[in-house]
């Protein structure tokens, strides 16, 4: 049965922060994990998504029009999980559009959350957003419907949902962290952080970001080097959920505050991420997310906040993501056996 119309649950809850003594140990400070990949979805999308759909659905106050609404998003990857995982919270159908390139595993997984349909067009994430804005929203539009386009990581209400993990951080620290870390993709994660980050005022204003990126996935990083937003020719990087070729333009002018620090880490050093993670804290990632977490080991966070101390607090946002099974797992352990 769908929630009742008038008493919207939030499709996303409030993630523990802990912390490490495992990773405090191998960082050379005092590390603490926010567990977003304990999300509806497994991912900290659940938050910016889920706040997308949740303000769509309140601002009508007709419970016929609320009947009338179906999401698309075209992201084959976490967006569009956390895209059907909030919609069916909510009672309302979501249909994705994939790319060819989508694997069978990650289908299934937006299956199995209840998506109203899958469909499957263009060879990228490009062809396969402009099929669904061409083609299956304007069919969507003759049948009578009321289509909701779901962007992966652009959109002001999905910065307003991740900038909630500020304040949880803030309560349960019970003070601001020296650091605050996050992967890059989109720039949607990283930008509600800042954002958060504004609202907290006196209490956010001496936070630093650390903006974490994998060569071949590094559109911010290409943008603050050539002082203007770019665009990567490609997508490389074996962490294909940080395969945003550029990065929200919002994204790009919170970078540039003295506040952060873009880092690029190479493949290999987030595979190590994810696999030390998974035998330090028995929690599995995708790369997307390891990359992050590989700060931690061989002191790589104390050489690029060489600043910091024993003491220092640092976050690292566990931003989770389904797209990891053991079998990748065991297939990176046996690649970092092997000379780089």
């Amino acid at each position: 049965m769908p929630p009742p119309r008038d008493n919207l649950p939030k499709p996303w809850r409030r993630t523990p922060l802990i912390h490490s003594t495992t990773l405090s140990k191998s960082a050379g400070c005092q590390i603490y994990l926010k567990l977003e990949n304990l999300q509806p979805s497994g991912s900290f999308k659940s938050r910016g998504i889920g706040n997308l759909l949740l303000s769509h659905l309140s601002s009508l106050s007709s419970p016929t029009d609320r009947e009338k609404i179906h999401f698309y998003s075209s992201s084959g990857g976490n967006a569009g999980l956390a895209c059907v995982c909030a919609a069916v919270s909510l009672g309302s159908p979501a249909t994705i559009v994939v790319p060819l390139s989508t694997t069978a595993f990650m289908i299934e997984k937006i299956r199995e959350a209840g998506a109203a349909e899958i469909v499957q067009e263009g060879t990228s994430w490009y062809e396969a957003d402009a099929y669904m804005r061409e083609v299956v929203i304007p069919e969507a539009e003759r049948r009578g419907e009321k289509p909701v386009y779901v962007p992966p990581f652009d959109a002001q209400e999905i910065w307003d949902g991740h900038a909630t993990m500020v304040p949880e951080v803030l309560e349960d620290l019970g003070q601001a962290p020296d650091v605050v870390v996050c992967s890059v993709g989109g720039g949607g994660l990283f930008t509600g952080l800042m954002l958060g980050r504004e609202q907290a005022k006196e209490k956010g204003e001496g936070i630093k970001v650390l903006a974490v990126e994998t060569e071949g996935a590094d559109s911010l990083a290409l943008s603050l080097k050539e002082g203007k937003l770019s665009t990567l020719p490609a997508i490389t990087s074996i962490a294909t959920t940080l395969g945003a070729r550029t990065v929200a333009k919002q994204a790009y002018e919170y970078a540039k505050s003295d506040a952060v620090k873009s880092v690029v880490l190479k493949d290999r050093e987030a595979m190590e991420g994810c696999v030390r993670f998974a035998d330090d804290e028995r929690i599995m990632v995708e790369a997307s997310c390891g990359v992050s977490l590989a700060l931690c080991y061989g002191r790589k966070l104390r050489q690029v906040m060489p600043e910091l101390t024993e003491a220092s607090k640092v976050v690292i946002v566990v931003c989770g993501g389904k797209n990891v099974t053991t079998n990748m797992l065991q297939t990176w352990n046996e690649q970092l056996k092997q000379p780089a």
